[in-house]
């Protein structure tokens, strides 16, 4: 079975996650059959081991996950990549798929540009 992870900062605000979970909603939306997650870096959880974790009790053999990162900073160069290689480690079995930083895809670059020069 193979499940989604969206990966995100993580914020000592409650209602910062809020977004987080609309963009799982969504992906349920569009995919009614999709086994769907989030994941934190920091201060919230589930944290990224507790996710995949309990996506593996689930039955997944393969996570896909998504950095929600716009910046590429130190989070989404190193410690994201390190994370996915220790769990790695831990779960032989198991293929997990580490995807670009949200701000490094194209899509997401032109949408932006777009929201920000349309007139209202």
């Amino acid at each position: 079975m193979r499940a989604t992870l969206f990966f995100a900062h993580g914020s000592r605000d409650s209602a910062w996650r809020g977004c987080v979970d609309k963009v799982v909603e969504r992906a349920l939306e569009l995919d009614p059959g999709a086994v769907v997650g989030c994941a934190f870096l920091e201060l919230m959880q589930p944290d990224l081991k507790s996710a995949v974790s309990r996506l593996h009790d689930l039955g997944a053999t393969e996570i896909v996950i998504l950095p929600l990162f716009l910046g590429l900073g130190k989070h989404a160069r190193e410690d994201t990549p390190k994370l996915v290689a220790k769990l790695a480690s831990a779960y032989p079995g198991l293929r997990l798929v580490l995807k670009r930083s949200v701000g490094e895809e194209p899509e997401v670059i032109d949408l932006l540009a777009k929201m920000a020069l349309l007139h209202p």
